[in-house]
């Protein structure tokens, strides 16, 4: 069975073990330097596997070393946004977190796929491959998987149709820049504009670039986690068991949509050698508008890390 690590046992990295376990996509192991929550959960979720039908062993471990072997690791460790906070005004203390961790990972886990859920998202995952130096298709981030989900979910909520025949695609950055593409947005292979008037998808659009911000008001002490976690896994998913699957990512760009040295959620064809190939989609003008001042948000986040230039 492959070895899924998860960094991070908060609500998210939890909920991405259990989700990874039930899909018993390998045995996972679960990590925290609050060593106790770690092992309580994975116990407490290993325990669980008897009722679940789950046959995927569960253990946890206070030791970061603990991702030696891995074929894929989940990041999610980080502090949660708090009520007000933008994800940038997280990026100084999760770097920190955050380059403790690439480098374990690059010490010890030398050939794992990686997956970040850590904020601010596309800065987080451009620390994690500079640091690690992995090769770009094994090192990527889950938000476009998270805010198309929200997108249609909120979309089956204006149109009455099942989720399941709701398709779109969220690309950009991870935040108020993310760019939901109407023209790739269908109910099955039907544009959406046939649903619903663009006056009102408008506002959807907003709400789902508000999604996160929304569920920190509401909860007030966190942030979301089974979506996140879902969407995660879902990745993970398609890498561990080759499936193909068409979803965006945050991805390195070396020229692709015009940028270059930068993590941008674009979409991406996920299968056993992880990032396999990054779609190209033909963008309208607002569009291109749209994603260009993502990537200069993102561009910002990068600077502020005080990275070493890359090598030419």
């Amino acid at each position: 069975m492959p070895k899924i690590a998860v960094v991070g046992a908060g609500n998210v990295g939890a909920s991405a073990a259990l989700y990874a376990a039930e899909k018993e996509l390998g045995d996972v192991t679960l990590i925290d330097i609050v060593e106790g929550v770690a092992k309580g959960k994975a116990l407490d979720l290993l325990e669980a596997g008897p009722v679940q039908g789950y046959d995927s062993f569960v253990e946890g471990s206070g030791d970061i070393k603990a991702v030696a072997g891995a074929d894929l690791i989940i990041v999610t460790a980080g502090l949660p946004r708090k009520p007000g906070m933008s994800r940038l005004d997280l990026l100084k203390a999760n770097a920190d977190i955050i380059r403790g961790v690439a480098q374990a990972i690059r010490d010890h886990a030398p050939k794992a796929f990686v997956i970040m859920v850590t904020n601010p998202l596309d800065v987080m995952t451009y620390m994690m491959y500079r640091i690690t130096g992995f090769p770009r298709e094994r090192v990527m981030g889950m938000a476009g998987v998270l805010d198309s989900a929200r997108f249609r979910a909120f979309l089956a909520m204006e149109t009455g149709v099942s989720v399941e025949d709701i398709q779109a695609m969220v690309l950009g950055g991870h935040g108020d820049t993310m760019v939901p593409l109407l023209s790739c947005s269908t109910i099955s292979g039907i544009p959406i504009t046939n649903f619903v008037k663009k006056e009102r998808l408008a506002e959807i659009v907003q709400r789902t670039r508000d999604g996160g911000a929304e569920i920190v008001k509401l909860l007030q002490t966190g942030s979301a986690f089974y979506a996140p976690a879902s969407s995660a896994v879902q990745m993970a998913e398609s890498i561990l068991r080759d499936k193909k699957r068409l979803v965006p990512s945050c991805a390195y760009l070396n020229g692709e949509y015009g940028f270059k040295d930068i993590f941008l959620g674009v979409p991406c064809i996920l299968g056993a050698k992880g990032i396999e190939k990054i779609v190209e989609v033909p963008l309208s003008a607002d569009e291109k508008a749209a994603l260009a001042n993502s990537a200069e948000e993102v561009k910002k986040g990068i600077a502020d890390l005080s990275l070493e230039p890359v090598a030419k």
